[in-house]
C-alpha cells in the first residue's frame, strides 16, 4: 500500500487515511445580532434595533464585503462588533467571547475593516458648528439654563487615557496627572450635542493652547459667528469667549459667575454622557493615532444616538482638571465681559 502522506497517491485506502488526518475547517454559527429585544441591544450596543439598522444603512457601502467568501461577517455583525467594543471598553478577546468570534476577527473588524474610519468620514455631517438648529434656537436653549444670553456653545477639553506609546515622543503624551493620554477639545450645545471636535493633541498640551491652534478659534476671531462661547478659567477671556471672574466682589459679578458656571456645566455633562455611553474612552489600549480615530467615531455615534433619542446611560460627570490660565485675558474681551455684567446681571 502506498504511503499515506505522499502527494501522488491514488489508492482508495490511502485517501481514507488522509481524510482522517485532515483538519476540517469549522465555521461557527453566528446568530443574527438584531434578533434580540431593544432592551438587550441597548444594554450591549447602546443602540436599539432600529438604531443599529440605521447605522448599517449608513455604513454599509463603506464596510460591506464584496463576497461572502470564508463566511465573511455581514454588515450588521461588523457594526455590532464595533459597537460592543466602543460600549464596553473590554479587551478584544473579551469582545470576541461575547460575540462568539475569535480575537483576530474582532481586531480585523474594528481596526482593519474601517468601521472606525467609516464613522470618522461622517464627522462633518454629524458634527457641525454651531449646531444643526437655527442660531436663535441654540441661544434660547442656553438662555433657559441660567439666563446667560447670546451663548452658542460651551468649550472644554477632556483626557482620554491611552497605553504608553513607543517612540521618541512618548513623553509628550504624559499629562499633568502623570498618565498617558490624548487631550480632546469639544464644544457642545445645550442639548449635549457635540458641535466641534479637536482630537489630535498629546496629553501634555494645555487646553488653551489647543483652542488657540484650532480652526474654530480662527473663525470666531474673524467674527464669523454672532454669539459667545463659555469656557473655564483656564482659557483667556476673549470677545467671543466668556470666562468666569477669579474674584467676584459685587452681587452682579457673583450673579454672572453663577450663571456662567451653571451654563458651562453642559460641557461636563456631555463628557460624562459620552464616556458613560462608550466605556472604551476611559482607557484605550491602542496607539495615539488609533485612539484619535476611535474618539472621533464615538463622538459621531454619540451625536447619532442623541439625535435619534436613544436611551442614555446613567451619567457620571467628568473630572474637572481645573487648569490654570497660560495666556493673559484679551483687553477687549474683559470689556465685553464687563458689559455683560452691567447689561444682564445688574
Amino acid at each position: 500500500m502506498a504511503f499515506p502522506l505522499l502527494d501522488d497517491v491514488v489508492d482508495e485506502e490511502v485517501l481514507i487515511l488522509r481524510r482522517a488526518f485532515r483538519h476540517e475547517r469549522v465555521f461557527r454559527d453566528r446568530a443574527d445580532p438584531l434578533a434580540f429585544s431593544d432592551e438587550y441591544l441597548t444594554e450591549r450596543y447602546r443602540f436599539s434595533g432600529d438604531g443599529i439598522r440605521y447605522l448599517c444603512r449608513l455604513l454599509g457601502p463603506n464596510i460591506q464585503h464584496r463576497t461572502a467568501r470564508s463566511h465573511a461577517l455581514t454588515v450588521p455583525q461588523m457594526v455590532c462588533v464595533a459597537l460592543r467594543f466602543f460600549a464596553s471598553g473590554m479587551f478584544l478577546y473579551s469582545v470576541g467571547d461575547a460575540e462568539n468570534l475569535n480575537k483576530a476577527t474582532i481586531c480585523h473588524t474594528i481596526r482593519n475593516e474601517n468601521v472606525s474610519l467609516a464613522m470618522k468620514s461622517l464627522v462633518h455631517i454629524f458634527i457641525t458648528f454651531p449646531g444643526h438648529r437655527r442660531f436663535i434656537h441654540i441661544k434660547e436653549e442656553f438662555y433657559k439654563i441660567a439666563a446667560f444670553p447670546n451663548v452658542i456653545g460651551t468649550v472644554d477639553c477632556t483626557h482620554i487615557r491611552i497605553q504608553r506609546p513607543s517612540g521618541a515622543h512618548e513623553g509628550d503624551y504624559v499629562n499633568r496627572k502623570s498618565f498617558h493620554s490624548i487631550n480632546v477639545q469639544m464644544i457642545c450645545d445645550a442639548d449635549c450635542l457635540i458641535t466641534n471636535l479637536e482630537a489630535k493633541w498629546p496629553g501634555s498640551v494645555h487646553d488653551s493652547r489647543i483652542f488657540r491652534a484650532s480652526r474654530i478659534y480662527q473663525r470666531l476671531s474673524l467674527g464669523e459667528f454672532s454669539g459667545v462661547l463659555l469656557g473655564d478659567k483656564g482659557y483667556a477671556c476673549e470677545t467671543f469667549l466668556m470666562t468666569p471672574l477669579t474674584d467676584p466682589q459685587t452681587p452682579p459679578q457673583q450673579a454672572y459667575n453663577h450663571a456662567h458656571a451653571k451654563t458651562r456645566a453642559r460641557i461636563e455633562m456631555t463628557f460624562g454622557l459620552l464616556k458613560s455611553r462608550f466605556q472604551c474612552l476611559h482607557h484605550l489600549r491602542v496607539s495615539p493615532d488609533r485612539a484619535c480615530d476611535v474618539t472621533v467615531a464615538c463622538t459621531v455615534l454619540h451625536n447619532i444616538a442623541s439625535l435619534r433619542k436613544e436611551r442614555a446611560p446613567r451619567v457620571a460627570l467628568d473630572v474637572d482638571w481645573d487648569n490654570a490660565a497660560i495666556f493673559p485675558d484679551n483687553r477687549n474681551g474683559r470689556l465685553v465681559r464687563e458689559q455683560y455684567i452691567a447689561n444682564y446681571f445688574s
